[in-house]
């Protein structure tokens, strides 16, 4: 096991009617000049952004509603929110939403405090000295964002998507109240399931190292998030379903599934590429590449998913031939993929294949130009990088 720092200080509040309680822990936290971040309208249409209103007018609080962020959401939309917040002179955040609205939230956080180029920290180029205090209020269950040091955003003129982890991301409080989640469309439901498991598996699949531990955590919550996902597939008002799934969206991605491992996250830097490049739906993005992925790397340490697929699937090891059982693993995860309606390959997703041109840019722009290489299981260079691509494709 690795050294590590776990460090979780966000406070979740879970449970029915949570919303109301929003007004009541950023008064708790210091906050008097709110800034409300949410995504469309069904915020408003739904009745959520009227209690989240009346909960903030009981404290006594002000606020501004900045809605609209989109989905992969743009730097230039950050950079509109922070010139706002700074004439509002606001000193608390709250989003209202999904993974999008939450990662722009902490990028204006940051950027109202932040006296250089923003996108500087993006790039990993510095980290940043201070951010606003930011809570959520969770529509989702799916990237996590709540309890997570991560931030992305897609940089307009290029296309370039980029994240950084760092503790100015981690919010003071997240309100997750699965009853949220009941009037998702399917497809958004199950673009969450994938995005829970990924960030599981993308954490479990790095070079052996014994955390038993870590291995436990993630096993059991890839168990659930596949047992449960399927009832609120069929039963989208089913509310423990959706519980156990709005729990497992916040535990995957806070860091307690790899701890003491050296993580992954190539499959995420794909698909990155993929998203920023066609603005789809980061599950489903991660879902058409991952197959790939695995069959590309799993050569290296086939017992790592042959032990994915006895302990989460059921699989029987083939001790002979683990690789056998670790090629049934990849086809048991797209076989679930498949049965929630999301895409294994990028013509799947997309509709048709990605031009030959697309992917030779996205392995120019996943790798920072030959710059860089990615992943810990297998580490990917460019080529290797271009290779993956076409498998999906």
């Amino acid at each position: 096991m690795e050294n590590f720092v776990f460090h979780t200080p966000t406070k979740i509040i879970f449970g029915k009617g949570g919303e109301s309680l929003a007004g009541e822990e950023i008064q708790r936290q210091g906050g008097h000049n709110v800034l409300v971040v949410y995504g469309s309208e069904s915020a408003r249409k739904s009745g959520l952004l009227d209690r989240i209103e009346d909960s903030l007018k009981s404290a006594g609080l002000c606020y501004f509603l900045w809605g609209g962020i989109k989905p992969n959401p743009l730097f230039s939309q950050v950079k509109e929110c922070i010139a706002f917040a700074k004439e509002k002179q606001v000193d608390f955040i709250l989003a209202v939403g999904g993974g999008s609205v939450m990662d722009a939230a902490k990028a204006v956080s940051i950027g109202v405090l932040d006296q250089g180029d923003l996108w500087e920290i993006f790039l990993k180029k510095r980290l940043p000295d201070a951010s606003l205090p930011v809570g959520a209020v969770v529509t989702i269950a799916a990237s996590g964002s709540e309890m997570s040091s991560c931030c992305v955003v897609t940089r307009d003129e290029d296309l370039v998507k980029r994240g950084f982890f760092s503790e100015e991301n981690i919010m003071k409080f997240a309100i997750t109240n699965p009853e949220l989640t009941y009037t998702l469309p399917p497809y958004q439901t199950a673009c969450g399931i994938v995005d829970i498991m990924m960030h599981t598996l993308d954490r479990y699949f790095s070079p052996p190292q014994t955390s038993d531990v870590s291995d436990g955590f993630a096993e059991a919550l890839l168990r659930a998030t596949i047992k449960n996902g399927a009832i609120a597939m069929k039963e989208p008002e089913n509310y423990d379903a959706r519980a156990e799934l709005m729990w497992a969206g916040t535990l995957s991605h806070n860091d307690i599934t790899g701890v003491g491992r050296n993580w992954d996250f190539a499959p995420h830097q794909f698909e990155h590429e993929l998203s920023g490049y066609y603005n789809v739906a980061h599950g489903a993005g991660l879902a058409a590449i991952w197959g790939a992925w695995a069959r590309y790397v799993c050569g290296a340490y086939p017992m790592r998913f042959a032990k994915y697929g006895v302990n989460v699937f059921g699989l029987e090891m083939d001790y002979d031939h683990p690789e056998k059982t670790a090629y049934e693993a990849i086809e048991a995860t797209e076989a679930f993929f498949r049965s929630i309606g999301m895409p294994v390959t990028m013509t799947e997703l997309l509709g048709f294949p990605v031009p030959e041109e697309v992917i030779e840019e996205l392995a120019d722009k996943c790798s920072n130009q030959k710059t860089r290489t990615i992943g810990s299981i297998r580490v990917l260079d460019r080529d290797d990088i271009a290779r993956v691509y076409r498998m999906a494709n």
